[in-house]
């Protein structure tokens, strides 16, 4: 039968060496610094303030829309810092993601995916855009932005012009958090509709967003 020595507080005083080599000390040491690892990024829950007139929200059904209540839960976002210029947006009521697909449809994701990254920049007068990290128009190399009309709809990313209203965003900051790095999935891992987006409802291009409608014009 096989025995194991009797665990004491002399492990305390190991060597790192031999703190790393003791399979039981290890396995308790990873967890407990699993358990109590402190978030490593700097960033902000934030409203975001559409020159268009309207707060963004993320429901709780998905969907994604401006708003004029100021009041809403749904207007707070995490803003995680993920790369030079590069945020992740996430609801804070919600933990959904934004994502922009490569037909230029915003969803929102449970989990961290490539198309959850938004390359920020600031514009004029402290307005800032986001656009798609991995999408842009192929020939001219346009950017794909976040966006909201004049009736607060949220328009499709290859639609929306970085100079137009629709385009810019005055964050309004309402206090510094600090974040774990999300865990990145590749779109791969997950079922995908014929348009490439994995998301919940994989047919109507209208459904992504919460089964609301997109705008199909161009920016304004």
């Amino acid at each position: 039968m096989l025995s194991f020595p009797e665990l004491s507080l002399k492990p305390l005083t190991l060597s790192l060496w031999q703190c790393l080599f003791n399979p039981v000390f290890f396995l308790f040491s990873l967890s407990i610094f699993c358990l109590f690892a402190e978030p490593q990024l700097k960033g902000i829950v934030t409203k975001l303030y559409s020159r268009q007139g309207f707060h963004l929200q993320l429901q709780a059904d998905g969907t994604i829309d401006g708003t004029k209540e100021e009041d809403s839960g749904f207007t707070m976002f995490n803003l995680i810092p993920v790369g030079l210029r590069v945020v992740a947006i996430q609801g804070v009521q919600t933990k959904l993601y934004l994502a922009m697909n490569s037909e230029g449809y915003l969803y929102t994701s449970e989990h961290f995916t490539p198309e959850c990254k938004f390359k920020e920049s600031v514009f004029e007068n402290y307005y800032v855009t986001y656009s798609s990290m991995i999408y842009r128009q192929q020939q001219s190399g346009r950017g794909w932005y976040l966006g909201l009309n004049k009736e607060g709809e949220i328009m499709k990313g290859n639609h929306v012009k970085k100079n137009k209203p629709a385009a810019h965003f005055l964050p309004k900051p309402l206090k510094v958090a600090m974040y774990r790095e999300p865990s990145l999935h590749d779109l791969t891992e997950f079922s995908r509709s014929g348009s490439g987006t994995p998301t919940k409802s994989r047919s109507a291009s209208a459904v992504l967003n919460g089964g609301k409608a997109v705008s199909q014009n161009e920016s304004t």
